[in-house]
């Protein structure tokens, strides 16, 4: 072997050491999970050069320190609400106060009383409302979305914003970089004559600072008009939401609501943040935050979750409701890919008599996702845990209702990568009506769908159960 190329191989293999080195030394000290921080290892090992790489690009949380630096100088939460009443409280709450005062420690926001909270269902309730909302604007528009999609909805959208900002509305629009990195070209032109701002949280791309934060997205859905009415769920913007329209490739069923009251200032706060993050501007004033007078009779409370100082508060939160609920708990979910803590917190509440019944999509978008999902399932039916698959459309809602009286709802999946590394907002609410009206969907999903048996998951061939088993060894990267 000539000596040049001797040299060559010997540079890369010091690079190499130093480079397994690091990654290793980070992995032991910081990763959180054993079996992630021996699973990384494995790949820097058995990937030379390319698996250090890859642990630097996608294992390394960076968000803390650069989220609380641009958040600095926020105001506090809970300033511009007046928090419920100790009778109203006890009332709403009932015998899920310790959930309640999970909540209280975990998150960033208080709960507030005196808000109407109202179901819309798939995109031909949702897009309407928001839209009309849009069209009524008189004081500020801010919109929060992972996916807008350029296509008949996507341009109604940006119709009505360009509109709005061209009366003289404020309007801030906030696209993530990876979720509308295909559109974003498109959306930029067709946007270029009017006066919105819009921004990209985190942009993709190829230098090494953005390289270093590919996986800081932004999976929220938040609107927010005139400071006082706001729509939440996970429906982004895209005709795909349109689950009449079965023949559309993509076609989902899913779940928002509009909010009106107080928790509407907390929707605007995690808008503000996140402008503030990609934008590098502070919304403030009444035209953002108006007083809010009491709409309704729910007592909520928004709970924003991040890898920033807001890490896992979701996780939390469902992991006191699976251990405070006493009669039942209903979860439908498009992704289950649950880390230990929360798939023992649904077993050991099944087992202790707790009626517990997941609905997951029988048809995914996301294949080895639902390849993952079937290699926990049959623990969960050992444990008593009801599985129900729903038919196609695919089912992107979101929502976990505990004993006829607390849901949650919001953008965030049960899967590591939502729990954890996305940047997402749900709502608890404490209202016997509300949840009364949801368990109802639930109980329709269910009649419409089918169940699943532990006879089934232990029917699987040889090379399904080792395709599952390996899609489950990555899921909490997927």
């Amino acid at each position: 072997m000539p000596p040049a190329l001797q040299l060559c191989f010997a540079i890369l293999a010091a690079i190499e050491f130093v480079l397994l080195a690091a990654a290793t030394a980070h992995a032991v000290m910081w990763r959180r999970e054993p079996r992630s921080a021996a699973l990384w290892i494995a790949i820097s090992i058995l990937v030379p050069l390319g698996g250090p790489l890859a642990y630097f690009v996608l294992g390394i949380n960076r968000t803390v320190r650069r989220a609380r630096r641009k958040l600095k100088g926020r105001a506090a939460a809970a300033a511009a609400l007046a928090a419920c009443s100790a009778e109203a409280r006890a009332s709403a709450v009932g015998p899920l106060d310790s959930l309640a005062r999970l909540g209280d420690e975990v998150t960033t926001e208080p709960l507030v009383d005196g808000n109407l909270l109202e179901p819309l269902w798939n995109g031909e309730e949702a897009f309407p409302a928001m839209l009309e909302a849009i069209n009524g604007a008189r004081r500020s528009v801010a919109l929060c979305t992972y996916i807008f999609d350029v296509d008949e909805i996507g341009n109604r959208f940006a119709e009505a914003l360009a509109a709005a900002a061209k009366r003289g509305v404020p309007v801030k629009l906030l696209v993530d970089g990876l979720g509308s990195w295909w559109w974003f070209s498109k959306l930029q032109r067709l946007l270029r004559h009017s006066k919105l701002l819009v921004r990209t949280f985190d942009p993709m791309g190829f230098t090494p600072s953005r390289l270093l934060h590919f996986n800081l997205r932004n999976h929220r859905k938040i609107l927010v008009v005139d400071g006082e009415t706001a729509f939440s769920g996970g429906i982004n913007v895209s005709a795909r939401h349109l689950a009449a329209d079965s023949a559309r490739p993509g076609c989902c069923r899913d779940l928002h609501f509009r909010l009106r009251g107080p928790v509407v200032a907390s929707l605007m706060r995690a808008f503000a943040d996140d402008w503030l993050f990609a934008a590098g501007e502070t919304l403030s004033g009444e035209d953002w935050f108006p007083p809010l007078a009491p709409a309704g009779t729910s007592l909520a409370r928004g709970i924003p979750s991040g890898p920033d100082a807001n890490i896992e508060r979701i996780y939390w939160v469902l992991s006191g409701a699976c251990q405070t609920a006493q009669k039942s708990i209903r979860i439908v979910t498009p992704y289950f890919i649950p880390e230990q803590g929360l798939r023992h917190a649904l077993m050991a509440a099944s087992l202790r008599g707790v009626r517990v019944h997941l609905i997951l999509p029988e048809v995914s978008d996301h294949r080895p996702v639902a390849w993952a999902t079937r290699s926990y399932l049959w623990e969960l039916l050992m444990a008593g845990v009801a599985v129900s698959y729903t038919p196609a459309p695919f089912d992107h809602s979101k929502l976990v209702l505990v004993d006829d009286r607390w849901a949650l709802f919001g953008s965030a999946n049960l899967d590591p990568r939502s729990l954890r590394l996305n940047f997402e907002y749900n709502v608890e609410a404490y209202d016997p009506g509300l949840v009364k009206v949801l368990e109802a969907h639930f109980d329709g999903l269910v009649a419409k769908g089918r169940k699943v048996t532990l006879k089934e998951m232990d029917g699987r061939s040889g090379l399904v159960r080792l395709r599952d088993g390996l899609s489950k060894l990555f899921s909490p990267y997927l």
